[in-house]
């Protein structure tokens, strides 16, 4: 079974020691908080 975290992403340090398969983060980027290119960053293994 795959998990995706949904909600509560508002900077790239909500996405530290995520453990989740996928993670949503609409509205962080529809805001500016970051980018796409930054999140596969903060998350890169």
């Amino acid at each position: 079974m795959q998990l995706q975290a949904s909600g509560g992403v508002s900077a790239l340090a909500d996405l530290d020691g995520l453990t989740a398969d996928g993670v949503i983060i609409g509205k962080a980027l529809y805001e500016g908080r970051f980018t796409v290119a930054q999140a596969l960053e903060a998350v890169a293994c």
